[in-house]
């Protein structure tokens, strides 16, 4: 395949993932589609114990280093209202984060790879993720030990806030620590007209909202990027009985891993002190899922260089609020997550996000060259 017709082909895989999404853990017709490809390609997949998703290699002509490449490939419990004429045809879900952007463009990295397997100076194995939406994709396949011998690791998302064909590289922080908390509150509970015999969890809920507010405004720095949302309430079932107790969920995502253990624990002390005032005994339990995106500083230059020099317009990464378990590799293994533009009228996770499939091809051959200058960066 030519340019031309490598772009034609991308496009015509990118429809037929965007219409076969499927969801986290259960990415069984996408994975089966991905291996057909690959092995129509001559790519080799190793045979590892994943359900879903696969790793396969592409060996250049001598031994030497390995690095890896990877994408994410499980779609969302969202009922599609894009517009588009190949909209998901599984009722539901849909590809609302630009995964079948990204597997499509790793599809295209495989066989440029492939045509240049004289230029291998080792081997680049390509990692189809599943699961990445439920956070325990990346663990899964860590724990295969596939990727125990892997140099370095480069992974790329859709950023649906920039114009199609942009890609932005930054070193540090980009994408938050994200977790979750539980809070159930118990009281005592009675006739809702003699509240002073009761101890009112939903009185002593209403006072760990208000006070968990002032984590953000009063108990960190001004320029930290630190987010506290309470998204689940419940309580009672009727009009006139105060309830034996209420529960309170909701997300801690701080940018930059350090802090998410300290905002965590504050949260816990509020619980304590709403729990002296209002009598109530809290139980609270917080957990770190993916910690955050860190990219290697060195690593984050040489993506931008060679992106550069490949001609593609490169600006600074937008950190953002959003987990991505990319985090779990960089935390064995060295390694810089991009993002390229593609320029949806709606946001991720959103019905009606449309990914500009544009980009594919520029994006396939940005990672075959990032697998193929990384081997050179390590033999």
């Amino acid at each position: 395949m030519n340019g031309g017709n490598l772009q034609e082909q991308l496009f015509a895989w990118f429809q037929w993932f965007h219409r076969h999404p499927e969801p986290s853990g259960a990415e069984h017709e996408t994975t089966a589609r991905i291996r057909e490809i690959l092995r129509g390609i001559g790519i080799t997949v190793i045979d590892t114990p994943l359900q879903t998703g696969l790793v396969a290699r592409v060996d250049g002509k001598s031994e030497g280093p390995v690095v890896a490449l990877r994408c994410d490939i499980d779609a969302l419990p969202i009922e599609e209202h894009s517009g588009l004429s190949y909209s998901s045809g599984n009722a539901g879900y849909m590809h609302a984060c630009g995964h079948d952007f990204h597997l499509t463009a790793m599809l295209g990295a495989a066989a440029l790879l492939d045509r240049r397997r004289e230029a291998l100076k080792g081997t680049v194995k390509l990692v189809f993720q599943s699961a990445e939406e439920t956070g325990v994709g990346a663990k899964q396949v860590l724990e295969t030990g596939v990727l125990d011998d892997v140099r370095e690791i480069f992974g790329l998302h859709v950023d649906d806030s920039r114009a199609p064909g942009v890609f932005s590289v930054s070193a540090g922080p980009v994408s938050a620590a994200v977790g979750g908390f539980r809070a159930v509150i118990r009281g005592k509970g009675g006739h809702a007209s003699v509240p002073h015999e009761c101890i009112d969890p939903v009185s002593a809920a209403g006072q760990l909202i208000v006070a968990a507010q002032t984590i953000v405004s009063r108990s960190t720095d001004p320029f930290d990027k630190v987010v506290v949302s309470i998204t689940h309430v419940q309580a009672g079932n009727t009009w006139n009985v105060i309830p034996q107790e209420a529960l309170l969920e909701g997300t801690i995502r701080t940018l930059g891993t350090d802090q998410f253990k300290t905002v965590a624990e504050r949260l816990g002390r509020i619980c304590g002190g709403v729990d002296r005032i209002s009598g109530a005994v809290t139980e609270y339990i917080w957990q770190c899922g993916a910690p955050s995106v860190d990219n290697d500083a060195a690593l984050a230059d040489f993506a931008a260089k060679t992106a550069e020099s490949l001609g593609l317009t490169v600006m600074p990464a937008i950190p953002n609020m959003g987990g991505e378990d990319f985090a779990l590799y960089q935390q064995r293994i060295p390694g810089v997550f991009f993002t390229v533009g593609v320029g949806s009228p709606q946001t991720t996770h959103h019905p009606g996000f449309r990914a500009n499939p544009s980009p594919l091809g520029a994006a396939a051959g940005f990672l075959a060259e990032l697998g193929i200058r990384s081997l050179e960066r390590t033999a």
